[in-house]
Order: structure tokens, then C-alpha cells, then sequence
């Protein structure tokens, strides 16, 4: 079978973050390495696309900028980050409740003890929780024993009713589980970099991050619309009939084609999500807010117009709500009655520019968790993507980051 190009050092099966990560750093260390993307374009789940005028990202997503991962390898002011308020509302029967990040938002404490959101019991538990995994040292939350996420809130204090109105419907939305059974040592992580950071989006979209990755490797690095038929003794064969020759492979692709190019290779289950997108004459919310329900019937909705005007045509709104699964319970005409109530608007007239179904968002990451695994899977086969450390931009990053110094070390013998 003919081979497609001269012998590369590495070849990297894939173009989203992980994959990206791992050629910028093969590359800095000056070995030669190629990207082979099934799709015509970077970032696999992490991409923007546009439908009528709209900034459409496939399923909804949010940008953290405390992430170490981030910080080392983007230029944020490039992003042009738009923030979203640093808080939620929450749809209860009783109406809407604002819980604010009080750190930020001083004034919102008398509010919290006053009305029927948190009693003085849950804000020092809260208080208390959120300084340790805030200003505490990170390898205590890394070696602490891993319990589930409920577990974790009951053990710091937070009482079952203050977690029902916030932390569930909240964390639904960040682990795409409703039963808040992912890691507690995860959760704490994740809650450090949520007070660390800032939680933003990018103005021309969440596939702006990839896209500055990519940016940053040579031209001709990344060949698109060339998937991996299967791995042989010389490197790849693609499904062309070529053959790309490496002398290590890297698969960083989504799950299904990972375990279709290395059988046996131990792969989480993965969480489904998606995402509806409607437009409307009159925003619903003016502000940049995630909004929640306690009824969980979405993860959670934002009019991402406020949060980033050029999302949407001049006279429009754009909301994104997600749902955990393959859509809706009930159907988009059920969702729309669920964001009347929860928006206290009138939905009927809202038009619906697309859905975004990603079957393979999230890793489940049940305790206990292994926060990084080797990328080694053989002789001259590596893997990664958030399936090996956790399920976040970090966490792909990283392991993008942890394959290619095992490479490196490989290489070098």
C-alpha cells in the first residue's frame, strides 16, 4: 500500500483539544509530527458553527479561565471574553432565587439570609467549603479520599435542602448527571477553578479556543477529512488506502473511534446531552445569567445573546437550553412550556433555530476517580483525551500534555 508522506516522528489521530495540545508540544521539542482530522475542521466537541445569522457551539459550553492548561498555552485577551454573572437564578415553585457568588457579589449576603435560598447554617458551611478548595494548597483535594458529590457537600456541612435548590440543578449542568454521583475529589477540583477563574465565552465562539491552538502549529500540520481506517506496524492506514508512516501513533479522538483503533482499551461511559437553540424578538432575560431548576426539567438555559452579542443577528436573542439524553422529555413543545414558567414569559412565539446533540460530552467520572492515567497503551501507541484525567478543558489539555512528554521519554531511549 502506498505511503502518503515521508516517515514522521509522531502522527496524532485527531485535531480536538487533547490532540492539538500534544502536537504543539511534540513540536517544541523539535520532532516532526502530523494531525490526521476525520472532520474539516479543529476542536472535535469543542467547535462553533453558524446557522442563520447565529453563533451555534455544538452543545453549550463555557470557558474557565483559571485553568493552568489555559493559561499556558492561550492569550485571553485574543478570546475577547464575554463574562457571565458570577451566580445563577434558579427556578423553585416559589418563584426565582438569586445565588450569587457573595466574593463578587457583597451585597448579595443579606439577601441569601433574608429570603428562603440558604439559612446561616448552609452560608458558613458554604463559606467554609468554598475558602478551603479556594485559597488551600490543590495536592490535599487531589489525595483526599473520593466519595460521590453528595456525599462530599453532606461531609462540608451543606444541608440536603440547600443542595437540592442549588448544587444539584447547578451541577447537572457541569457533570451532564442529575444524581450528583460523580467524584467528590473531582467536584472540589472543579469548584476550586470555578472561584479561581471566571466562567466565559469567547466572542466569536467556544471553537475560537481550538482554532488558536491550531493557529499556533505549523501550516500543513493538521490534514483534514483523512480518518484512520486502523493502526498498522508502520503507523496508519487512512481510509484512502494510504498509508501515514510515524514512528508513534497518538489516538486522541472521541471515544467510538478510539476503541475501534486500539480493541481493548478500557473507555469510561460517556454522557449525552443536547442542546436547543431558539431565537426571539425580545430577550427574556437582560442579563448574562445561567438560569436552573430545581424541577431539573433542563440543565440549564442562558439567553447567550446577552452574554455575547454577536451570538445573534441585530433584533434578535439567542437561548441555548440543554437537556440531559437525546432530547427533551415530552418534546421541544414540553421544554418550551418549561421555559415559559422559568423565563415568566410568553414562549409561543420563539422560533427554533437548531439542536445540538454530542453523544460523547462527558466522561462519567464516578469515585473513585483516577485524576491522570498513563497514555501508554503499547509500543508506540499512545492515547488521550479527558477519558484519561478528567472531563473538562483542563483535563484534556493536560492529558494532551501528558502524552507528549511519555513520547519524548519513549523516543529518547
Amino acid at each position: 500500500m502506498p505511503a502518503s508522506r515521508r516517515a514522521l516522528d509522531v502522527l496524532v489521530i485527531g485535531a480536538g483539544l487533547a490532540g492539538l495540545a500534544c502536537a504543539h508540544d511534540l513540536l517544541a521539542a523539535s520532532r516532526t509530527v502530523g494531525v490526521l482530522e476525520a472532520s474539516d475542521g479543529v476542536g472535535g466537541r469543542v467547535r462553533s458553527d453558524h446557522v442563520d445569522g447565529f453563533v451555534i457551539d455544538r452543545g453549550f459550553q463555557v470557558f474557565n479561565t483559571s485553568y493552568p492548561q489555559v493559561k499556558r498555552r492561550l492569550v485571553l485577551r485574543d478570546l475577547r471574553l464575554r463574562r457571565f454573572t458570577p451566580g445563577v437564578l434558579v427556578h423553585t415553585d416559589r418563584g426565582r432565587v438569586r445565588l450569587a457568588d457573595p466574593t463578587r457579589a457583597p451585597r448579595t449576603v443579606s439577601s441569601l439570609l433574608s429570603g428562603p435560598s440558604a439559612g446561616p447554617g448552609d452560608l458558613l458551611a458554604l463559606a467554609l467549603l468554598s475558602a478551603r478548595d479556594m485559597l488551600g494548597p490543590v495536592g490535599p483535594l487531589k489525595r483526599a479520599d473520593d466519595h460521590t458529590t453528595r456525599t462530599a457537600l453532606a461531609a462540608a456541612g451543606i444541608s440536603e435542602e440547600f443542595t437540592d435548590l442549588f448544587f444539584r440543578p447547578f451541577l447537572s449542568g457541569v457533570f451532564l448527571e442529575d444524581e450528583l454521583e460523580t467524584s467528590g475529589r473531582v467536584f472540589h477540583l472543579v469548584w476550586r477553578s470555578m472561584l479561581r477563574g471566571t466562567l466565559c465565552l469567547p466572542a466569536a465562539g467556544i471553537g475560537s479556543v481550538p482554532a488558536r491552538l491550531a493557529d499556533a502549529l505549523p501550516t500543513d500540520t493538521v490534514r483534514f477529512e483523512s480518518p484512520a481506517d486502523r493502526l498498522t506496524d508502520d503507523g496508519v492506514l487512512l481510509a484512502d488506502g494510504t498509508e501515514a508512516a510515524a514512528s508513534a501513533v497518538v489516538v486522541a479522538t472521541g471515544p467510538g473511534p478510539a476503541t475501534r483503533l486500539l480493541p481493548g482499551l478500557d473507555m469510561p461511559p460517556y454522557r449525552v446531552v443536547t442542546t436547543y437553540y431558539h431565537s426571539a424578538s425580545k430577550v427574556p432575560l437582560a442579563e448574562p445569567t445561567l438560569l436552573t431548576d430545581t424541577r431539573l426539567r433542563f440543565l440549564n438555559s442562558c439567553v447567550l445573546s446577552e452574554v455575547v452579542p454577536g451570538y445573534a443577528p441585530a433584533g434578535s436573542a439567542l437561548i441555548a437550553t440543554s437537556v440531559l439524553g437525546e432530547g427533551a422529555t415530552g418534546g421541544e413543545g414540553a421544554l418550551r412550556d418549561a421555559l415559559a414558567q422559568t423565563y415568566e414569559t410568553d414562549t409561543a412565539d420563539w422560533d427554533l433555530v437548531t439542536t445540538r446533540t454530542v453523544h460523547d460530552a462527558l466522561p462519567a467520572m464516578p469515585p473513585p476517580q483516577p485524576l491522570t492515567r498513563t497514555s501508554r497503551v503499547g509500543p508506540g501507541r499512545y492515547v488521550c483525551g479527558d477519558h484519561r484525567t478528567t472531563g473538562s478543558v483542563q483535563g484534556a489539555l493536560a492529558s494532551g500534555a501528558r502524552a507528549a512528554r511519555e513520547i519524548l521519554r519513549d523516543l529518547s531511549r
